[in-house]
Parts: C-alpha cells; structure tokens; sequence
C-alpha cells in the first residue's frame, strides 16, 4: 500500500510525533521513509537586504536541520527501515508538496500543534496548507493526541 513515506520535520514535538507514527507505518509497510527538513527562507518583500537575511535564514536553518535529521536517523536506525533525508529551502507548504510529486511519495505524515481560533487564524497550518496542495494522502499527527 505504502513504499515511500514522507515526513517533513522541524525538529517540534508534534514533528517528532509524526516521525514515530511515520516509522511505524514504513516498518509496517517495508517502506522507505523520506525525512524532509525545509528551511523557511521566504523574505518579507519589506527586506531591505534579501540576500544577507536569506543568507542568515540559510545557515542556521541548515545547521538545525542537520541536527533534527540526524536525531530521525538515529531512530530509524534501530528500526531496520531504509531512510532517505533531504534538506530544502523555500517556502515549506510549497517544497514539501513538490518533493512529494517528485519522488513518487505514497502517504505524507505531518505533526500538527493542534491550534485553533485566533491563533490558527494568525499564524495558519503549513499542514493544512500542504493538505490542500498536494495530491497525495495526508495524516496529520497531534503531538498530544499521540502521547
């Protein structure tokens, strides 16, 4: 049913929490896992310096995301289950529907905060957003829900 996974993560408890169900479900499935971390260099068209912020955004993004992945590598490791990671930049509603077009991805599995109202309102949902973009299944996981 499933022979490639993707996880997007930021290295939050809910990401962490999709990490574990997306584990699972590859370990389940004998499917290969993409870990995706996406490091948000979109810039405000009020930047003054565009090219210093998405510098800056850039290198310690990365220096996270290398970090977070290499934590999901130790996990997967004991599992026994093939791990691909990749680090992008970009918008993450955008890359992680793009990544998942072109890597053949069967199942996204999104941690979410569970917030609603004003504060859902104000700062919207990178899953919801990735719901509404992209072709492929998507299980979003609430961190608390998961405990």
């Amino acid at each position: 049913m499933y022979d490639r996974i993707l996880v997007p993560t930021d290295g939050s408890e809910p990401a962490a929490a999709a990490v574990r169900h997306a584990l699972d479900l590859a370990d389940r499935y004998d499917a290969t896992l993409h870990a995706l971390f996406v490091v948000d260099t979109d810039k405000s068209w009020m930047t003054v310096s565009k090219v210093e912020v998405h510098d800056a955004l850039w290198e310690v993004g990365r220096e996270t995301a290398t970090r977070v992945l290499a934590e999901v590598n130790a996990v997967t490791g004991d599992a026994g289950v093939e791990l691909v990671t990749e680090i992008l930049e970009g918008a993450p509603d955008r890359r992680i529907p793009e990544y998942a077009a072109e890597n053949g991805i069967d199942l996204v599995v999104m941690g979410t905060h569970g917030r609603t109202g004003l504060q859902h309102r104000l700062l919207g949902s990178v899953t919801e957003r990735v719901i509404r973009e992209t072709d492929v299944p998507v299980m979003a996981v609430n961190a608390e829900a998961s405990n």
